[in-house]
């Protein structure tokens, strides 16, 4: 064994990252709420990086010991690691793609395969020809020549991933809720430490850290985001109100939004098809206002946008935008209803202790809009 290698403290690294992991798999802390598919993402890289925390401690225990055995498991727990880094460092990037809904441009893609491509042939070829990393007649682990090739392709994949979402967070702010930097941070650090520090082992530790701190910043970001429709909830209302109060007076406009003969809908064609006509609405929205504005789930059929740097001629046109991407859903959507929604918005000059009447007024306002409706429609027709 190298006698640059402190056993006990990579026992004691990896421990900790078994633990950390162990819980979250336990506690289904990667289970995120209508989030199917990034949570198999999620569960994927914690059980992966389990693996690695697991097998890491039999590597170093390997090294330099003589024996058949020994050598088995320093050739293959080495192979394991280091493809680990290409799971981890595509999975990530899958990850961050899917949340901030974003896609990988066709050049950065063919950049991912060519990566994965690139890895798993040197891993193959030092069987035979050891180029990534040496076992010697000794046991004793040395790297090789392609050694950095990993340490090159991770940070890459890492650097990209961060690219994604800092794109994504400078169009839509609703990402901030999702901040990366508190993912990639402690895995820049581990893999910098152990790459310029040889012997020691807190590459899959700082993974495990990481993976809790995202998990962390995810479960939070479900608080302030409704289930259903994938928007926000009144706890960012709230949010938003608590900030402005007490500052000086800030302009801003606001629209209530609630559907017309929702009631009917549940009631003639299912409570399911009444989620899915929240959906399609809160869809709408999202296209309409896009990163102009925060879109929020009131109450049950009600939405409320706020948006700031607004003047009446933008609030009225993203009014009609709304009206008309309505229209333009009803006539391709192939539903057996249409939908509809009054619309109450005006400009305020947000302040102190007035979240109630600001409210209240594009409430009323929704509202006349909603008898006017009502006027030329027959509500027991639904």
């Amino acid at each position: 064994m190298s006698s640059s290698i402190n056993l006990v403290a990579v026992y004691i690294a990896d421990l900790i990252g078994v633990l950390l992991l162990g819980i979250v798999l336990l506690t289904k802390g990667w289970n995120l709420p209508t989030r199917r598919n990034e949570s198999i993402v999620l569960c994927i890289l914690i059980c992966a990086t389990l693996i690695d925390c697991l097998v890491d401690p039999f590597v170093f225990a390997a090294d330099g010991r003589p024996g058949s055995f020994n050598r088995f498991l320093a050739v293959f727990g080495n192979s394991i690691l280091y493809i680990y880094n290409l799971i981890v460092g595509t999975g990530t990037l899958a990850l961050i793609v899917m949340h901030v809904k974003k896609k990988i441009s066709r050049f950065h893609h063919i950049i991912v395969w060519i990566i994965t491509i690139i890895e798993i042939t040197l891993i193959v070829v030092n069987f035979f020809y050891p180029i990534v990393y040496t076992v010697d007649e000794n046991n004793v682990y040395s790297r090789g020549p392609c050694y950095y090739v990993y340490i090159a392709a991770a940070f890459y994949l890492l650097g990209y991933a961060l690219f994604v979402y800092l794109s994504a967070r400078f169009k839509d702010d609703s990402v901030r809720y999702f901040p990366v930097w508190q993912f990639v941070l402690p895995i820049s650090v581990g893999v910098t430490i152990q790459t310029m520090f040889y012997g020691i082992s807190v590459q899959p530790v700082s993974f495990a850290v990481a993976f809790c701190s995202l998990l962390i910043c995810l479960q939070n970001e479900c608080i302030y985001f409704d289930k259903l429709t994938g928007v926000y909830n009144r706890y960012e209302l709230e949010k938003i109100l608590r900030q402005y109060s007490g500052r000086k007076i800030t302009r801003i406009g606001a629209i209530m939004l609630d559907m017309n003969d929702f009631k009917s809908i549940n009631d003639n064609y299912s409570h399911e098809e009444g989620d899915s006509a929240l959906v399609a609405m809160a869809n709408i929205l999202l296209e309409t206002v896009q990163n102009k504005g925060t879109i929020i789930r009131y109450a049950g059929d009600e939405f409320v946008i706020i948006i700031t740097k607004i003047t009446e001629d933008t609030l009225n046109e993203c009014c009609n935008s709304i009206r008309q991407k309505i229209s333009d859903y009803n006539e391709s959507s192939g539903k057996p209803y249409k939908l509809s929604a009054a619309l109450g918005s005006d400009i305020f000059e947000l302040g102190k202790d007035c979240s109630v009447d600001f409210l209240s007024r594009i409430d009323t306002l929704m509202y006349e809009d909603k008898k006017e409706y009502y006027v030329r429609h027959d509500r027991r027709k639904g």
